[in-house]
């Protein structure tokens, strides 16, 4: 039985991760995610849904539009694979099985759910774009805000704690805004901040003391290999500043995923 609720979260995995896909590319753009249909973005063709069915559309189709043949690039089918295997590693850490179902789970199981896809499509855009979209910060605050107002009422959580790091992101919003005003563009720092404090309110400061050494390292690594690649190609100059930017919200929400699967296994376990 629970092969069958895994096998489940897989497929809910799957179709968030095509969902992921949708949202990374669309929410830069300002276009709507919800309403308008798929489509490709070589051909403009709406896509119909067999066109849509996550990890076999792909397979069946070749990796190619059914309509114009353009080849469509893998990372679509990882993201979708990825996304089933991450769901269903997250229930496996807290220790889900069709037997302890109940109504103390379900709630941090949604809520656990909604905060991963958050992270996911935060990470897509900013690997693309070194961008973090504030709607998405926005959506991750409400989340957590509704989840909290739940601890409070039915578990009479402490919402001291809450109440500071949701004052320091008032405070911080305030400040991007006053800073929008003058330069006309977010402040890449602030938003990382503002995405702290939200892996702060929702995995607690020791998951994301984990998150910052996982992401240190990460970080590190990408700069070694890139100093590495340098050397090789002394004739080529960098001329453009962009190419030494680093997607620090990228690898922060990938490593505060990790992370956080293998504290809720070792605390829950």
């Amino acid at each position: 039985m629970n092969l069958i609720l895994y096998l489940l979260f897989f497929c809910m995995g799957m179709v968030c991760g095509s969902f992921f896909t949708l949202a990374v590319y669309r929410i830069p753009l300002h276009q709507d995610i919800t309403h308008t249909r798929s489509y490709c973005p070589n051909c403009n063709h709406k896509l119909s849904f067999w066109d849509m069915i996550p990890i076999f559309s792909y397979l069946f189709l070749g990796g190619k539009c059914r309509y114009c043949k353009t080849p469509i690039r893998i990372r679509y089918l990882l993201l979708e694979v990825l996304s089933g295997i991450v769901f269903v590693l997250f229930a496996i850490s807290i220790k889900l099985n069709i037997y302890n179902i109940s109504m103390q789970i379900i709630p941090y199981t949604v809520m656990g759910l909604l905060y991963i896809s958050t992270l996911f499509i935060i990470a897509g855009i900013d690997k693309e774009r070194i961008k973090v979209e504030k709607p998405l910060l926005l959506f991750g605050f409400i989340c957590v805000a509704v989840y909290v107002i739940y601890l409070c009422i039915m578990r009479n959580v402490n919402m001291y704690r809450y109440v500071i790091y949701f004052l320091i992101a008032c405070i911080l919003l305030l400040m991007d805004t006053m800073y929008l005003r003058k330069k006309t563009k977010s402040n890449y720092t602030i938003d990382i901040l503002l995405l702290s404090i939200l892996m702060v309110l929702f995995t607690f400061e020791e998951v994301y003391f984990y998150t910052v050494i996982v992401t240190i390292v990460a970080v590190s690594i990408q700069l070694i290999i890139k100093k590495l690649t340098m050397k090789k190609n002394k004739c080529v100059k960098v001329e453009n500043k962009e190419v030494t930017k680093i997607p620090i919200a990228f690898y922060m929400c990938i490593a505060n995923i990790l992370t956080m699967l293998v504290t809720n296994m070792y605390f829950l376990g």
